[in-house]
C-alpha cells in the first residue's frame, strides 16, 4: 500500500507537486490549484497535530462502514465531499502553497510515525500512524489525478 512514510511513494508525490502550475486545470471539482495545495496543507497538518478541526457528528456515524474503504487500495472517487474546514475561497498564491505542500510532506516524511497526530480524524476518528500516511498518501494522489499529474 502506497504511503509518505514510503521514501520512493513520497518521492513520487512530490516529482508530480512539481510537475503543478498556477495555470493547471482541474478535471473534476471546483478547487482551483492553489485552493486544492492549500486544502491537502491542511489535511498535511492536521495529520501531524498542527491544526485540530472538530470531530463530525455523521462522521461518527457512518465511519466504520467507508474507513475500511478509504484505507483501501482503491483510489479515492471524484466529487467526493468535503467539510467547510479544508474548502478555500480566497485567492491563494500558489507558489507559496506549493511550497508549503513539498515542506510539510517532507516533514510528515523525515518525521515518521512520531510526527503523527493521536487526535482523531474530524470524519474518520482514530488514525494510527501507519494509517495516516496511507491516507495522506491517498489523498495527495486523488488531488494529483484532480490536476492531471
Amino acid at each position: 500500500m502506497n504511503n509518505l512514510f514510503n521514501q520512493s511513494d513520497t518521492y513520487q508525490i512530490l516529482e508530480r507537486i512539481e510537475k503543478l502550475t498556477p495555470d493547471s486545470q482541474r478535471q473534476w471539482g471546483k478547487m482551483n490549484v492553489a485552493q486544492m495545495l492549500a486544502h491537502c496543507n491542511k489535511s498535511l497538518e492536521t495529520a501531524m497535530g498542527l491544526n485540530f478541526i472538530k470531530r463530525l457528528f455523521i462522521g461518527r456515524i457512518i465511519s466504520p462502514f467507508v474507513k475500511p474503504m478509504v484505507l483501501g487500495e482503491k483510489p479515492f472517487g471524484k466529487n467526493s465531499p468535503t467539510d467547510k474546514s479544508y474548502v478555500f475561497k480566497d485567492n491563494l498564491k500558489f507558489e507559496e502553497e506549493k511550497s508549503t505542500t513539498i515542506a510539510l510532506i517532507k516533514k510528515f516524511f523525515e518525521g515518521g510515525p512520531s510526527q503523527c497526530t493521536t487526535h482523531p480524524h474530524p470524519f474518520f476518528g482514530k488514525f494510527t500512524p501507519e494509517e495516516w500516511a496511507v491516507f495522506q498518501w491517498k489523498h495527495l494522489d486523488h488531488h494529483l489525478r484532480q490536476f492531471g499529474v
